[in-house]
C-alpha cells in the first residue's frame, strides 16, 4: 500500500485514518470474537469520508470490509489486511416525526443507544436482541428481535436509505427511488453499497412484559413441544424463545422460555403468557413490565481463546419429530447451546418477494452456537456436520446474520435461487466488480 497516499487520505477525510503502528490501532484492528490485521482503517465522520475510503481502496486495490457495530458472527468486519470501511462514528438517532414515528438512524448506533433514543418519545421497532449490535449489518441482514411477531423484521420498517455505491455515487433507496436497491438491501446485507443512513418508521411501544420462565432439563421434550403448539396459537404480542444451555460435562442445564409480550396491558400479557406456564413441572418464573430498552442483552466478554461456531436454520413446521431429532443429536456435545425462536405473525404477512429476506413462511428458527476454542471446532467439523445432517429433512432457509461460516450449503440456504437470481441483477447494476465481496455475497453475473 502506498503510504504517502494513505497520508493524503488522512489529510482529505474529516475522519481517522489508522494503520499499522498507530496509538489507535490495537483498538480498532479486532471485532467481537474475532482478529483482523487490516492494511488501514478508516474512522468515517460522514458520507464523503466513506467516498474518499471508496476511492481510495480502488486506487490501492486493497479488498473493502464494512463495520458497523463490529459484531459479525462471520468476522467479515475486519480482515487480515484490505480496508475497513468503519461507519461506526455514524451512529445519530434522529426522529424526524414523533407523530407518524419516521426517525433517521445511523448504521454507526447500537441498538441500545436507538431503543433508548426512541423511548423518551414513546417509540420502538423491532431490533436484534443485544445492545451493542450496531444498527447497519443487523438491519440489512433482517432483524429477528423480540417484536418480530407483531412488527416484523427490523428491515420491514425501511422506508428509505442512503447509500455511497463502489463507484462513489450517493443515491437515497426507497420504494420511489432506485426501487431495485431498496430491494436488495432489506435481506441482502452489504452487497451493493455503504449505508450512511436509515430512515425507518416506529411504532408506540413504551414497555413490555419480558422475562423467563424455567423447567426441568428432564422435561426437556415435552416443554420444547408444548411450546411450539402454545405459539402457534399466542396472539401475535407474544414473541418468545427456548433456550437449551450447554452442560460443559456437567448436570444438564434446565429448560429456559424467554418470553417477551408487546403491550403494557396487564390482563392480556398475563393471558398470553399463561399457556407457557403450564408445559411441565415449573420451576420458576421472573417476568416484569420493563421498558423496551430493558430486553436487550448486554454482550458480555467471552474467554479471550473462544470463537463460537455459530448456524441456523429456519423450520417450516416444528414438528416432534424434529424436536426429538434435535435434542438427541444436541445431547452429544457437551458444549453446544441451542435455542429456537418463534416466528410467523407480522413476519409471515410479507410476501416472500417483498424484500429480499425470502423466508417468511417458517414457524421456528433454530440456532446452535458450539462454544470453545476454533481449533476444537475443527476437530470437532465431521460431528457437527453429521448433527447438522440428521435435521435437513425438517429444514429450509437460513439466516445470514446468525452465520459464523459461510460455505456454499450456508449461502443456499440464506438466497433461494429466484432470490438470488433477483439479487444478482442489483448487484450487476451497482456492484459489477464485487467490491462489496466481505458479506454474505451475491457474485456478478459472467456477463459484468
Amino acid at each position: 500500500m502506498n503510504t504517502a497516499a494513505a497520508t493524503a487520505l488522512a489529510k482529505s477525510v474529516e475522519g481517522e485514518v489508522i494503520l499499522p503502528g498507530d496509538d489507535a490501532y490495537e483498538a480498532h484492528r479486532d471485532i467481537f470474537v474475532h482478529k483482523g490485521s487490516p492494511d488501514v482503517v478508516v474512522r468515517c465522520h460522514g458520507t464523503e469520508d466513506v467516498r474518499q475510503a471508496l476511492s481510495f481502496a480502488r486506487a490501492e486495490k486493497l479488498r473493502v470490509s464494512v463495520r458497523s457495530g463490529g459484531h459479525s458472527n462471520a468476522g467479515l468486519s475486519t480482515d487480515d489486511g484490505g480496508l475497513v470501511v468503519d461507519v461506526s462514528p455514524l451512529n445519530g438517532i434522529d426522529v424526524i416525526d414523533a407523530e407518524s414515528g419516521l426517525v433517521r438512524i445511523g448504521p454507526g448506533a447500537q441498538w441500545g443507544q436507538a431503543a433508548r433514543t426512541l423511548q423518551e418519545h414513546g417509540l420502538s421497532f423491532s431490533s436484534g436482541d443485544t445492545a451493542q449490535v450496531g444498527v447497519g449489518g443487523l438491519l440489512l441482514g433482517g432483524g429477528i428481535g423480540w417484536t418480530v411477531r407483531s412488527s416484523g423484521l427490523a428491515l420491514d420498517n425501511l422506508v428509505a436509505a442512503e447509500v455511497v455505491t463502489a463507484d462513489g455515487r450517493v443515491l437515497r433507496a426507497s420504494a420511489d427511488e432506485n426501487a431495485d436497491l431498496f430491494w436488495g438491501l432489506r435481506g441482502g446485507g452489504g452487497n451493493f453499497g455503504v449505508v450512511t443512513s436509515f430512515e425507518v418508521t416506529a411504532r408506540p411501544l413504551p414497555r413490555v412484559h419480558f422475562g423467563s420462565i424455567t423447567y426441568p432439563a428432564s422435561e426437556a421434550a415435552s416443554v420444547v413441544k408444548g411450546w411450539v403448539r402454545a405459539m402457534r396459537d399466542a396472539p401475535e404480542e407474544l414473541t418468545s424463545h427456548v433456550q437449551l444451555f450447554p452442560s460443559f460435562g456437567g448436570d444438564p442445564a434446565p429448560v429456559i422460555v424467554l418470553v417477551c409480550y408487546a403491550g403494557e396491558d396487564v390482563a392480556a400479557a398475563s393471558a398470553a403468557i399463561a399457556p407457557l406456564l403450564e408445559l411441565g413441572a415449573l420451576e420458576g418464573k421472573d417476568i416484569n413490565l420493563v421498558a423496551y430498552p430493558d430486553v436487550l442483552d448486554q454482550a458480555g466478554e467471552l474467554p479471550p481463546d473462544w470463537e463460537p461456531m455459530v448456524r441456523n436454520r429456519f423450520v417450516r413446521e416444528c414438528a416432534d419429530e424434529f424436536v426429538d431429532t434435535l435434542l438427541t443429536g444436541a445431547r452429544s456435545f457437551d458444549n453446544l447451546f441451542v435455542e429456537l425462536r418463534s416466528l410467523g405473525g407480522a413476519l409471515r404477512r410479507v410476501h416472500p418477494n417483498a424484500t429480499a429476506f425470502a423466508h417468511r413462511d417458517a414457524e421456528v428458527m433454530v440456532n446452535t452456537a458450539k462454544l470453545g476454542p476454533r481449533a476444537d471446532h475443527e476437530a470437532a467439523l465431521p460431528e457437527i456436520s453429521a448433527f447438522w445432517a440428521t435435521l435437513d429433512p425438517f429444514t429450509d432457509g437460513a439466516y445470514s446474520n446468525f452465520l459464523s461460516e459461510l460455505d456454499a450449503d450456508d449461502m443456499a440456504a440464506v438466497y433461494p435461487p429466484e432470490t438470488y437470481a433477483r439479487l444478482q441483477a442489483v448487484k450487476d447494476a451497482y456492484d459489477p466488480d464485487n467490491v462489496f465481496s466481505r458479506n454474505p455475497n451475491v457474485r456478478p453475473s459472467e456477463r459484468t
